[in-house]
């Protein structure tokens, strides 16, 4: 009987040993699998890799907070005017207000100028990505945290970086629906 528990004990023990090299062994083919495939590969993770930071040039960035006349908001920037070197993860505030009695939503659209200079910014973290809900009186503190591309053409010396607010809630989209 010894004989048969220390044949078992030497399956469990080979058995064992098996899974955890199957286990070390997966975590290199994972990798390659999503190396092959692109999967896990995201644009965030090519912004880190890719990024060097060009000290030997500045780049300034203006700040501009625009809000549609229909939306009772107040919306600004933290700070006007930034000076940065291009590839610096760079993150500013802006500051919106609900000045009206009722909660409303609204959606910011970013513009560049020049027009060209769209192509360089890398946001990482913007509110124009989602739709803002601010009730009634609300003010808030919405980040930017962007990348200004390391290949940005020398004579881009100034770059101005512009949102505008617009009403996107139900009340908005029924008043378009009256005019149209």
């Amino acid at each position: 009987m010894a004989a048969g528990n220390a044949k078992t004990l030497t399956k469990l023990v080979v058995a064992t040993l098996g899974m955890f090299g199957f286990g070390f062994a997966l975590v290199p083919f994972y990798y390659k699998i999503c190396e092959v495939t692109g999967v896990n590969a995201g644009d965030e993770q090519a912004l880190v890799k890719n990024t060097q930071v060009d000290a030997t040039r500045w780049v300034t960035i203006q700040f501009d907070a625009n809000v549609n006349e229909a939306l009772p908001w107040r919306f600004k920037p933290e700070v006007r005017t930034l000076t940065v070197h291009p590839g610096q993860l760079v993150q500013v505030e802006y500051e919106v207000s609900n000045t009206s009695d009722k909660p409303i939503v609204g959606q910011a659209v970013p513009s560049y100028g020049p027009a060209r200079a769209a192509s360089y910014f890398k946001k990482i973290e913007c509110f124009c990505f989602t739709p803002q809900t601010l009730a009634a009186g609300e003010t808030r503190r919405m980040p930017v945290l962007f990348v200004l591309d390391p290949a940005i053409e020398r004579e881009l010396g100034t770059v101005t970086l512009s949102y505008t607010f617009f009403d996107t809630g139900p009340q908005a989209e029924a008043g378009r629906a009256k005019q149209g």
